[in-house]
């Protein structure tokens, strides 16, 4: 199982590094988000006061999720000797921590990478240049405060429930679970790409970066456990 879940982090890895180039040396982005903006009326095809998408995939949805890792805590906590959660305790443990870690790190990734979002470079009518994760600034564009659009923040916490894949023991029940959470986070990723708040690229890196962060922790529950039977025996 190790050995497996090694070999994934790799190609999780490599996969992550291979679409980070791929979109920091070519205009992809840019090419995929015109199809969302309308140059006409400078708007973009969704706008941020219509509240029943607003309710349902940014509101209304990040309560779910919070409700959902809190739910898990207070199963781990005061239903622990319960048979369901004994039987399921180390895949709730994993979902626990990667809906901490995954939006936390991805997060922090957005406070420090200082990266434009679609509506405010000058090709969508903003006031910042077209400015990769990895490019500079020109010297003569002020900027009085960081920018945090890189990568997508809302969709890590769609993104994190893939980790409801350790959680089950068949094979046909971690396919619907990692189809589900593949279905909520690109529903809250394309969302706000709809929007102009991210582009495809940010999208596609949260997942990558929140299923690479996801099988580091089960790497560590797992080392974590192996060293405890160790110790025991």
């Amino acid at each position: 199982m190790l050995k497996s879940l090694n070999k994934q982090i790799v190609i999780t890895a490599i996969l992550l590094i291979a679409v980070i180039a791929l979109f920091q040396f070519s205009n992809l982005d840019i090419f995929v988000q015109n199809f969302f903006y309308n140059f006409d009326t400078k708007n973009w095809l969704l706008q941020k006061e219509e509240s029943i998408l607003r309710f349902f995939l940014y509101d209304g949805i990040k309560v779910l999720l919070i409700i959902f890792a809190v739910a898990i805590l207070f199963s781990l906590i005061f239903l622990r000797k319960k048979q369901f959660i004994q039987e399921y305790k180390k895949g709730l443990i994993i979902v626990l921590l990667s809906a901490i870690f995954v939006p936390s790190l991805i997060g922090t990734l957005k406070a420090v990478t200082n990266t434009p979002c679609p509506c405010d470079i000058v090709h969508f009518n903003g006031t910042y240049p077209d400015i990769k994760v990895f490019d500079s600034y020109p010297k003569d564009f002020v900027q009085t405060s960081k920018i945090k659009c890189w990568p997508a923040g809302h969709a890590s916490g769609g993104f994190a429930l893939m980790a409801l894949f350790f959680l089950f023991k068949t094979v046909k029940n971690q396919k619907r679970a990692l189809i589900g959470a593949l279905i909520v986070g690109w529903s809250m990723g394309t969302y706000k790409m709809l929007l102009g708040d991210h582009f495809l690229s940010h999208t596609i890196i949260t997942m990558l970066l929140a299923w690479l962060i996801i099988l580091l922790i089960v790497k560590l529950t797992q080392f974590k456990q192996k060293v405890t039977l160790e110790k025991s025996t």
